[in-house]
């Protein structure tokens, strides 16, 4: 691996780490320096995907105690994230190539739309209080968390809260939870049918460690809304240019 594209992927990791512990939305600042080592599309995404794991199991194990009881609500809830995050990665295995290049930008705007509107979007839905609607909503969430990745947090937060009795704390932590068991089960399918680039994803892996571990300290003194502001710039400036690259 030449070393510029070294620093680049472990400066990356290390954004990204960042941002995931002040703010998120680190896939809108490391699936795109994937994409500037010269990986393939969807090589960039499945090994962006393992790059970024990590994170959302530390999330879910800080958060274990804040989760409901086991009980047949909590097993649908996640077979919902699990089976969906599965076919998504299948998904994204037989999309042949040159199509997944072209949906690129449309994936990296809407994941920064997402990002950038989530608390609107949020507030914006009505209180489905009878939950039913649950699991189909969190099993379409978490096919495209399997196929992209970017945004899933957000998506799968507003629809536990707008389909759940659950408090703040609790449906953080089922988000967490839901975000971790996606990222498994894609990560086990990409690593099987050999989707990662393993030398990219362990440099950029590096800095996103490096870069939690920056951001725990960081978070008492950089502001969220500067953080947040910083990844959707940076979103919508991969979507021109990967837009500009691909579609015209």
């Amino acid at each position: 691996m030449d070393l510029m594209i070294g620093i680049l992927l472990f400066a990356a990791g290390v954004a990204g780490g960042v941002a995931n512990a002040i703010a998120g939305g680190a896939t809108l600042l490391t699936f795109p320096a994937m994409l500037a080592a010269g990986l393939p599309p969807i090589v960039a995404n499945a090994s962006n995907a393992v790059a970024v794991t990590p994170g959302h199991l530390v999330a879910a194990i800080a958060d274990r105690r804040k989760l409901p009881r086991m009980d047949r609500r909590f097993a649908l809830t996640t077979a919902s994230a699990v089976i969906g995050g599965g076919l998504g990665a299948v998904a994204l295995f037989v999309t042949p190539e040159k199509l997944f290049t072209l949906l690129v930008p449309g994936l990296i705007g809407l994941a920064t739309f997402v990002f950038a509107c989530g608390k609107r979007i949020q507030g914006a839905l009505p209180k489905l209080a009878d939950g039913g609607s649950r699991s189909p909503l969190l099993a379409a969430s978490s096919i495209y968390g399997g196929y992209f990745g970017a945004g899933l947090g957000v998506m799968l937060l507003a629809i536990l809260t707008v389909t759940g009795p659950e408090d703040a704390r609790t449906t953080n932590a089922m988000k967490n939870l839901l975000a971790s068991a996606v990222s498994v089960v894609t990560v086990a399918i990409f690593s099987t049918i050999g989707l990662v680039s393993w030398a990219a994803t362990a440099v950029m892996l590096a800095g996103a460690v490096t870069g939690g571990l920056l951001g725990a300290k960081l978070v008492a003194v950089l502001p969220e809304h500067v953080v947040r502001t910083v990844v959707v710039i940076t979103g919508i400036c991969m979507t021109l240019i990967y837009g500009a690259r691909y579609w015209l």
